[in-house]
């Protein structure tokens, strides 16, 4: 039953633009289960990614097409756009050890019709190190319930800052 709920809290947590925090979830787990939240959780995670692949991935091409098509192209983009067309395996699977949120790398994979299984593959290979390391950590070290608790919302409140508080529009 636990194995059944962190892969769904994966999921949950790891789809569209999810704002549930995941890495409480596997540290909580992996006290309990061992290092299985480390599989459970990938596994959840490119569940989701599938998902959003299917639904996500036309919209978002289709979107970027229109606004290619309506606007001056101007000059090749550099940068990371630039740097994900020559490296994007590399990039999405990279990504994983940075704290940045992972939509931008997610649509830039969307935009640029990066292919299905390739996607999951570097979603996979960008999480099973992250949850490793969760997982190692929720073994080694045992935190208590309170402190679970206040990381959740610590966690949180970028996302309900986001969610809560609409940005105002400046006159």
């Amino acid at each position: 039953m636990q194995a059944a709920t962190l892969f769904a809290y994966a999921f949950v947590s790891n789809v569209a633009l999810a704002v549930l925090p995941h890495e409480p979830a596997v540290i909580w787990y992996s006290a309990r289960l061992g290092v299985w939240p480390t599989l459970i959780a990938t596994a959840g995670t490119v569940a989701a990614a599938l998902v959003d692949h299917r639904l996500f991935a036309p919209l978002i091409k289709r979107a970027s097409r229109r606004r290619s098509e309506s606007a001056d192209p101007g000059p090749v983009a550099g940068g990371l756009p630039g740097l994900f067309t020559r490296a994007p395996f590399a990039i999405l699977a990279l990504s994983g050890l940075t704290p940045l949120p992972f939509f931008p790398f997610k649509a830039l994979a969307f935009t640029t019709g990066y292919p299905r299984g390739r996607y999951l593959a570097a979603v996979a290979a960008r999480c099973l190190p992250r949850y490793a390391l969760l997982a190692w950590l929720g073994i080694a070290v045992r935190l208590p319930t309170w402190l679970f608790a206040l990381s959740f919302v610590l966690l949180m409140i970028p996302s309900l800052r986001v969610l809560a508080w609409p940005r105002q529009r400046a006159s």
